[in-house]
């Protein structure tokens, strides 16, 4: 009897595991689709401001459905800018590393910038955005440089980078 078990464990499992693997590489997207209901999108609009605090318009961006609350309006960012900034890749080619000086030419302190990096590919088929919040205060009349900070990951055929200052709270 125990010798028919080991038999048919020895033929059985690598079966059972053959047929499922084949079954996740065809069929990954079955499982999600039928369990779960999607919702339907919700546009969430933001204002992002160029070097010269004049805004540039964005495209809605779909989110979680949102009550009737006020709308969020960011704060003029005033004489801050983005005046360098580089992109480098960490880990294995998928974390996005940028280098980038905030110029604050305003008579007050500024804390907690607001990123939005956009990262394409070469040919413009992939692109990513990621949102990042520097827990940082930049003083007046000053520069600081944030050396290889890590925004978030990208797709790992991304090779250009551009970052934009969205808000900053005034200190």
């Amino acid at each position: 009897m125990a010798m028919k078990l080991t038999r048919t464990m020895m033929i059985g499992l690598p079966a059972i595991s053959v047929i499922a693997v084949a079954a996740w590489l065809f069929f990954p997207d079955f499982a999600k689709t039928h369990s779960r209901q999607t919702d339907p999108p919700v546009a969430l609009s933001y204002a992002v401001f160029d070097a010269d605090g004049d805004p540039i318009e964005r495209e809605a961006v779909p989110s979680a459905p949102q009550t009737a609350t006020a709308p969020v309006v960011a704060e003029p960012l005033g004489r801050l800018s983005i005046s360098r900034q580089s992109f480098r890749r960490g880990g294995l080619g998928s974390k996005a590393l940028m280098t980038f000086t905030i110029r604050n030419r305003n008579d007050y302190a500024v804390k907690d910038l607001q990123l939005l990096c956009t990262f394409r590919s070469r040919d413009g088929r992939y692109s990513t955005e990621r949102l990042r919040t520097i827990p940082e205060t930049v003083e007046t009349k000053s520069r600081k440089t944030f050396p290889l900070t890590h925004i978030g990951f990208v797709n790992v055929k991304a090779s250009k980078a551009k970052c934009a200052l969205l808000t900053a709270e005034r200190v």
